[in-house]
């Protein structure tokens, strides 16, 4: 239901902007830049859907043969305790722990292409456990709201684009970026267990929770006094030899206990094509309305409005600048994406504005996007509190990442 006055609203939105931009500016070509984007963002979102087929024929695929061979198993022993609390209503041998960790795994070393199938497999086995097949269960939100919060040790991606586009240090955003998703995720984990009445002083949480502070801390320390040069290489060979590592763990796995792993891989891969099918009109139905809203300039106005807002009280407002990327990272990853580069293009990649934007782009995930591809591959309508507290944890990403910028960059 929230999804649904969410993506009427972005039409509301644009109608109006669009015929005060008619009206008042005498703009014609809005309504056809709005009308454009329609076809454009729905083959976007059809594009989008296809392409993942693969990805999710190779890694549910995958998943079936760690599975089989008992990977699966032996991660989710290891969060066991940890996720018995934090997902009071899954049974403590369910297989959604394991697809659950692999998910936050990928998502940490930047792995988005193995991320997806991944909490796609999460979210079926989550949803097996659901009485109430069209309404979100409160396991099924934590599981995205700490999604959606993007936690990210390792932002690839971010740095590549950076050195791409010339920038002096590449990887000079890495310890803002960690910083900030960090604390986009425990306001996430704590804004859900607000809802949820779920205890964070519990022994176990908390030992789990110092015990990953200690981690990222960790991680600081040692990444800071390394050469620039190192930080990105480093980053990129950890996530690949990682990701090749587990392939590879869960083929010998299943070797071991004379696993037939070919046809396990494709027992579970035949699952990838109907999955891909089955989220694309989700995906379109969400994507036309962020085009639709985008095109008729409403984001530019929100924009400049909070920019004239905070310059009215008297506080610095060269972050205004960066906040398309913030503001579009909760819509579409891929826009996103394209205002983070066009501010490094327009500003620079070493300028203020240029690293804020790649900050708030490693910052947090896309809510919108995540909610309705992951509900709308299970056929969950009914989201509850999960946009709410997704935003949340946004709002929180956003905030800590012009603080943290100011102190890194000035």
């Amino acid at each position: 239901m929230v999804l649904n006055y969410i993506w009427v609203g972005f039409f509301l939105v644009a109608l109006v902007v669009g015929l005060g931009r008619l009206m008042l500016l005498g703009d014609t070509q809005v309504f056809t830049d709005m009308v454009n984007s329609t076809f454009e963002m729905a083959t976007t979102g059809f594009d989008i859907s296809i392409g993942l087929t693969g990805v999710l024929t190779l890694w549910l695929g995958l998943m079936k043969v760690g599975e089989r061979g008992g990977a699966i198993a032996v991660l989710a022993k290891v969060v066991r305790p940890f996720f018995r609390r934090l997902f009071p209503g899954v049974p403590a041998d369910h297989p959604a722990h394991g697809s659950i960790i692999m998910n936050f795994a990928a998502n940490m070393l930047g792995l988005d292409n193995a991320a997806t199938p991944l909490g796609l497999k999460a979210m079926q086995e989550l949803q097996e456990l659901n009485p109430d097949k069209e309404t979100a269960t409160d396991a099924q939100i934590m599981f995205l709201v700490l999604n959606t919060s993007g936690l990210t040790i390792i932002p690839i991606s971010i740095m590549t684009y950076r050195a791409q586009l010339g920038a002096a240090n590449p990887a000079d955003v890495f310890l803002p970026i960690l910083l900030t998703t960090y604390i986009a995720t425990v306001v996430a984990l704590l804004a859900v267990a607000a809802v949820q009445r779920i205890d964070l002083i519990d022994p176990v949480v908390a030992g789990y929770l110092l015990a990953f502070t200690g981690l990222a801390g960790g991680m600081l320390w040692y990444f800071n006094g390394l050469p620039p040069e190192r930080v990105q290489t480093i980053s990129s060979t950890v996530a690949s030899v990682t990701l090749f590592g587990v392939i590879a763990t869960f083929i010998t796995m299943a070797l071991v206990k004379r696993i037939n792993a070919y046809d396990a891989f494709i027992e579970g891969a035949k699952e990838g094509f109907s999955v891909a099918i089955r989220i694309v009109p989700y995906l379109i139905a969400i994507l036309v309305g962020i085009g639709v809203f985008r095109a008729s300039g409403a984001l530019d106005y929100l924009v400049n409005g909070i920019g004239g807002v905070f310059a009215a009280l008297g506080f610095r407002t060269d972050f205004v600048g960066a906040l398309p990327t913030a503001l579009m990272k909760p819509l579409s990853g891929s826009g996103a994406r394209g205002l983070m580069v066009d501010a490094m293009e327009t500003y620079g990649a070493d300028s203020f504005v240029g690293r804020l934007a790649c900050v708030f782009q490693g910052a947090t995930d896309t809510t919108f996007y995540i909610l309705a591809l992951y509900f709308g591959s299970v056929g969950v309508r009914r989201t509850r509190h999960a946009v709410a507290t997704g935003l949340i944890a946004d709002l929180a990403g956003v905030i800590a990442a012009i603080a943290i910028a100011y102190v890194f960059f000035g």
